[in-house]
C-alpha cells in the first residue's frame, strides 16, 4: 500500500488523519515513515536531542490495584512489598549527585497512607531542595488522592501544587480502549477519567506528559485512537509537553501474549508515527529504560528528540524484566546522542535549556 499521498501531506505541513496513521502502521516502508518523522522533528527542534539529569524515587510498591500488566505492585504484607518513610525518601533524595534538576516520583496506591503523607512529602523535598523540580504522581494516583482527601479533583491538584508539585508524568494512560483496559487493568481509572485529570491539571497551570503502553493485546487502531484522544485534548489545552510510547514488558506479569516482546521495527514505527500524527506535541520521547539504549539511539533518527535522563534506580520496568541498566551517566547519554548525529541538549523538566553540547557533525 503506497503512503505517497500521506508523505505529500506531511511535507506540505498538513495534519494527517486517523486513517492515514492506520495506513502508516500497516505499511512496512519504515525508511519513508522515518524520513517523514525526521522532517517534522527537525522542523520543531532542529538537530537537538534532549535529556535531563533526574532521579527516580518510588515511595511504595504496595497498591490496592493489581493490574495484570504490572509486575511492580504488591499486596500489603506480600514478599517484596515495601513502603518508604519520609526520612527514607529524604535520604534517597540526598544521595543525588550534583546537577540533578528533577525528582520523578510515582508509586502504588497504598491502602493506609493519608493524603497528608503526599503533601508532606512534597513540602519536605521543596524545603530541602528548593531549586529541584518535582514531577510526581500519575493521573491514577491523583484520582486516588482525590478520594483519600474527599476533595474535588481541581482542589486536590491545587493543594499538591501549593505543596510543591511542579508537573505530572504521563503514566497510567496505558491504552484508552475500554475493552482492553478491562482486561489489562480493570481496577484502574478509565481512559476518559485520565484525560479529565490531565485537562484539569492543565487548567491550573500544571504541565504534563502523556504515555501509551503498546505491544500487549491492543491493535494498531487502538494505538491510533489513543493518540487521537491525546491530540484532541492538546488542541484544547496545549498542556502536554512530550508523548512517550512505552513498549510492554511481559515478564512477571499476568498478560498472555504470543510473543515475548515488541520488535525493533514496531518500536521505531510507533515512535515515528507518533511524531507524524501528534503535530501539536513539541516532543516525542524514547524512554531508554524500556526501549534499550541502542534502540533509543536509533530512534533519534526516526522522529524522537528526547531520550529521558539519568534516571537512577528505576524499579517499575525492571520488575517486568527490563534488561537495561537502572541508570546512565550524563557522559554516557551525551555520547549516545552524539553518535546518533544529534546535538545533546541538557534540559530541565519544562524544556528550558541548561546546556547545549558540541555538535557531533555526523
Amino acid at each position: 500500500m503506497s503512503i505517497n499521498t500521506i508523505a505529500d501531506k506531511v511535507y506540505s505541513d498538513k495534519r494527517i488523519t486517523t486513517d492515514d496513521a492506520l495506513r502508516l502502521f500497516n505499511s512496512n516502508d519504515i525508511f519513508e515513515i522515518g524520513s517523514m518523522a525526521s522532517y517534522i522533528a527537525e522542523k520543531k527542534n532542529g538537530k537537538s536531542a534532549y535529556f535531563i539529569h533526574n532521579r527516580h524515587i518510588n515511595p511504595t510498591n504496595i497498591c490496592i490495584n493489581r493490574c495484570k500488566f504490572c509486575a511492580f505492585s504488591k499486596d500489603k504484607g506480600e514478599n517484596g512489598a515495601y513502603q518508604l518513610t519520609l526520612n527514607e525518601i529524604l535520604a534517597k533524595a540526598k544521595s543525588i549527585e550534583k546537577g540533578v534538576t528533577e525528582f520523578h516520583i510515582v508509586g502504588g496506591l497504598h491502602p493506609d497512607l493519608p493524603f497528608e503523607f503526599y503533601t508532606d512529602l512534597l513540602r519536605m523535598l521543596k524545603r530541602e531542595f528548593p531549586d529541584i523540580h518535582i514531577q510526581a504522581f500519575t493521573a491514577v494516583e491523583i484520582d486516588y488522592f482525590s478520594k483519600l482527601s474527599a476533595l474535588p479533583l481541581k482542589e486536590t491538584l491545587s493543594r499538591l501544587k501549593e505543596a510543591g508539585l511542579g508537573s505530572l508524568p504521563g503514566g497510567g494512560a496505558e491504552i484508552f480502549n475500554t475493552n482492553i483496559r478491562n482486561v489489562i487493568c480493570e481496577e484502574k481509572i478509565s481512559g476518559k477519567r485520565w484525560l479529565e485529570i490531565m485537562k484539569t491539571a492543565h487548567s491550573i497551570g500544571l504541565r504534563s506528559n502523556a504515555t501509551m503502553l503498546y505491544g500487549h493485546i491492543e491493535g494498531y487502531k487502538d494505538r491510533v485512537d489513543h493518540m487521537n484522544s491525546l491530540r484532541e485534548l492538546q488542541d484544547k489545552t496545549g498542556g502536554f509537553q512530550a508523548f512517550i510510547p512505552l513498549p510492554f514488558h511481559p515478564k512477571n506479569t499476568k498478560i498472555e501474549r504470543p510473543f515475548k516482546e515488541t520488535t525493533g521495527l514496531d518500536d521505531l514505527k510507533t515512535l515515528a508515527i507518533a511524531r507524524i500524527f501528534l503535530d501539536n506535541f513539541a516532543h516525542i520521547k524514547a524512554f531508554w529504560i524500556m526501549l534499550g539504549e541502542k534502540m533509543a539511539q536509533v530512534s533519534l533518527n526516526f522522529g524522537v528528540d528526547d531520550i529521558d535522563g539519568t534516571v537512577v534506580e528505576e524499579k517499575i520496568t525492571h520488575s517486568a524484566g527490563a534488561a537495561t541498566a537502572e541508570e546512565l551517566t550524563k557522559d554516557e547519554i551525551i555520547n549516545l546522542i552524539k553518535k546518533a548525529g544529534k546535538i545533546p541538549v541538557e534540559r530541565d523538566t519544562l524544556y528550558n535549556v541548561i546546556k547545549e553540547y558540541e555538535y557531533a557533525g555526523v
